[in-house]
């Protein structure tokens, strides 16, 4: 699978959701989706590419994409923290483009780097 397959493939789920990707393809969707495939074959899932994974799914299931972060993200910002879902106002312009602060505890990025308990 490739990036544009990824895409296409997951349109068709996550729109119904109100989860649209942002529509800046060559720079920021394909990319993003192409690095999420990167990860999917470095640790067997798709870690987000925004953030540090471990490697270890138990650590990362907060961050595979979609993370547990992306809806509380949406909801305020009207987009993730990678900017690679937004909502149908974010791409229309009827909403200030913000930077999305991170949500994931520190505690958890302190484990992805072996620094955790």
């Amino acid at each position: 699978m490739d990036a544009k397959q990824l895409y296409t493939t997951l349109k068709k789920i996550q729109e119904p959701k109100g989860c649209y990707f942002n529509d800046d393809l060559e720079n920021m969707t394909l990319p993003l989706l192409d690095s999420l495939l990167t990860n999917k074959e470095r640790y067997g899932h798709m870690a987000c590419p925004c953030r540090l994974a471990s490697g270890d799914f138990e650590q990362d299931r907060d961050i595979v994409c979609p993370c547990e972060y992306r809806e509380p993200d949406m909801k305020e910002y009207g987009a993730c923290f990678c900017g690679l879902y937004v909502t149908k106002e974010w791409a229309a312009g009827s909403i200030e483009h913000k930077t999305v602060p991170e949500r994931r505890p520190v505690e958890k990025v302190m484990a992805a780097l072996g620094l955790g308990d």
